[in-house]
């Protein structure tokens, strides 16, 4: 068994597979978001698609770094991860602009306070704007906030996305052939729209990312940052604390837990342009995130 299954995750999703097996499956059977007929509207011309996605455990790092340096604005990274994991996937679909958001919040009231959550609605309406001088439009329509201290340790961040989108601007992924020029884009380095450097960790992987880079002062403080069901061997095994120096001359002053937190990236701003230029050359779109490639 894999330390990421020995941690009680799972990178495949079998059973969450199984559980929707019986599920409409959408209008076609190779996109990558499920796409469905324009319930809103009644439009052949159009199509519905919602999708739900969130920061999940990075959301753990967050508490852990603001913790230990009292860096409250950390938790704008969270806002923004919990929104580009749903806009990223619906870019590949083709879907980049006139959108729709709702946000869902659940934290532990007593070790979450209002504080945090300002930083996480209010990074998200940041990152929309910022989103909006680029031509990507999302509209902030509210959430749900819940206090379930008894369901959730510390705090989870996710959100909605929904959009109404002309059928004719879809990418199926049915086009996709041998032959076809695969092009990558990179989720690390700086863009001209990120203001900092970004490891291009995105927001999958981070229960092992957590454990695996993180020392054993976390397990021993912070009990409250993982699941005490688990066997010790595989509760935070690393020899980093989050704010260990990360050595390299070229982006000096940057920490191991800035490193981990780097907000997921969105391509938004590029496939903005490449959809609306080259729309008729682009024969599918992947978002390699957790499951992505399996898709």
């Amino acid at each position: 068994m894999s330390l990421y299954s020995k941690r009680g995750v799972s990178a495949q999703k079998e059973e969450v597979h199984a559980a929707v097996q019986n599920l409409d499956q959408g209008l076609y059977a190779h996109a990558f978001c499920k796409i469905y007929p324009d319930y809103l509207g009644g439009s052949d011309e159009f199509v519905n698609v919602m999708h739900a996605d969130g920061a999940g455990t990075k959301s753990i790092l967050a508490y852990l770094y603001w913790k230990e340096t009292g860096d409250i604005s950390v938790w704008k990274g969270i806002a923004q991860d919990a929104v580009v994991m749903n806009l990223d996937d619906l870019l590949c679909v083709g879907i980049h602009d006139n959108i729709v958001f709702n946000s869902t919040i659940d934290r532990n009231k007593h070790l979450i306070p209002g504080e945090v959550l300002e930083q996480v609605i209010n990074g998200t309406q940041q990152l929309f704007d910022t989103l909006a001088e680029h031509g990507v439009n999302i509209h902030y329509l509210g959430g749900e906030t819940a206090d379930v201290g008894d369901v959730v340790r510390t705090v989870a961040v996710n959100g909605t996305m929904a959009c109404r989108w002309p059928k004719n601007k879809i990418i199926s992924n049915d086009k996709i052939a041998p032959g076809d020029v695969i092009v990558g884009f990179a989720g690390y380095g700086q863009t001209t729209y990120e203001d900092a450097y970004n490891s291009g960790i995105g927001s999958n992987g981070l229960t092992s990312a957590r454990h695996d880079a993180l020392e054993k002062f976390y397990a021993d403080n912070f009990e409250e940052s993982y699941d005490n069901n688990l066997p010790q061997e595989v509760v935070y095994i690393g020899k980093n604390k989050l704010s260990d120096p990360w050595q390299n001359a070229a982006y000096p002053g940057m920490n191991i837990g800035q490193l981990l937190l780097a907000p997921t990236r969105t391509f938004a701003p590029l496939l903005k342009v490449l959809l609306e230029t080259h729309f008729e050359k682009i024969h599918g779109l992947i978002h390699c995130s957790g499951g992505g490639q399996t898709k």
